[in-house]
């Protein structure tokens, strides 16, 4: 790659990370170094890209102009790499992943020991912690997400939807009764998930059984946990009701003694998903190997929808 190219590919990621400081740690350069490169390719160009404050840059005209054709640029050269890398025998390399601490274990674990059994010359290292990882400034390669992206700066692969589902286990039905409205529901105990701004203690239903018309209901949370195997725990043991994704459920919900509640009314996903998430760079053969890799294991539609018969009818 020239000199120039290099430059090129140092503005796309200073505008699309949003900051100096976090496209310097991206490339583990400092930031006096990278401003140097920017200068320099400015020079070379002969036109200014951005205008710079103390704190903040904006792109000008000739910036956004350069910008649009950098990005095709970057484009077609990955493209060109992914087929050079196509024709590489098997990954290679280290892989630094970062995920939940339940989908790690659950779900990437099987993935991270089958994948090494088959390139022993890969090395893993997997991070697994429920508060949110900075991907960049902890140089990690790869990073899985269950949520709602908020991260603009971040490539993101979908690799499933969400399955909401309300349950309870068959003791609390036994002692509090059936809901039948989620008015009846959200005047019981629940077991909330919350973890550092994180918080699921609202639900998103319809008003009435299989409408249209969507409305927030607060859950009472007798109880919040930042751990998604000791909330399902809970649940069992008949501490409250809780809002869960299908994949918190590691077997079918028949052994697990729950039950899905409020099943006519339509529950929003809330524009919430799973994503494989990775810097701006260019996507590494061992990198793409290991999302495949993950998206083959669970799926697609992923198998634990399995866990609850008929879901597809559910909750619409």
């Amino acid at each position: 790659m020239s000199s120039t190219t290099k430059q090129l590919a140092l503005f796309l990621d200073v505008v699309q990370q949003g900051s100096f400081t976090k496209a310097a740690t991206l490339h583990d350069m400092d930031n006096s170094l990278l401003s140097k490169q920017i200068k320099k390719l400015e020079t070379e160009l002969g036109v200014q890209l951005l205008n710079r404050s103390t704190r903040s840059f904006s792109l000008t005209s000739a910036g956004e102009e350069i910008l649009e054709q950098t990005q095709n640029l970057m484009e077609t050269l990955t493209q060109i790499q992914n087929i050079a890398d196509s024709y590489q025998s098997e990954p290679k390399g280290i892989i630094r992943i970062t995920s939940g601490i339940y989908f790690g274990q659950e779900y990437l674990q099987p993935v991270v020991t089958a994948f090494m059994k088959r390139y022993p010359d890969v090395k893993v290292t997997l991070n697994l912690d429920d508060k949110l990882t900075d991907i960049i400034t902890d140089h990690f390669d790869l990073a899985f997400r269950v949520g709602k992206l908020t991260e603009s700066n971040l490539i993101a692969k979908k690799i499933a939807k969400t399955h909401f589902a309300i349950v309870a286990s068959e003791a609390f039905i036994a002692e509090h009764g059936m809901p039948t409205t989620p008015e009846e529901l959200v005047q019981l105990p629940a077991v909330v998930y919350s973890n550092g701004n994180v918080s699921l203690d609202q639900m998103r239903l319809t008003e009435f059984p299989h409408g249209e018309q969507y409305k927030n209901y607060q859950m009472r949370g007798n109880y919040h946990i930042s751990d998604v195997r000791s909330l399902m725990s809970a649940v069992q043991s008949g501490i409250g009701y809780a809002m869960v994704d299908l994949f918190n459920l590691d077997q079918p919900i028949a052994e697990t003694k729950l039950v899905p509640l409020l099943t006519d009314y339509g529950l929003s996903t809330m524009d919430t998903g799973i994503y494989a998430v990775y810097p701006h760079r260019k996507q590494t053969l061992l990198v793409s190997e290991f999302i495949k890799a993950v998206q083959e294991y669970i799926g697609t539609p992923p198998f634990w929808l399995d866990h609850l018969p008929d879901y597809k009818h559910l909750y619409k």
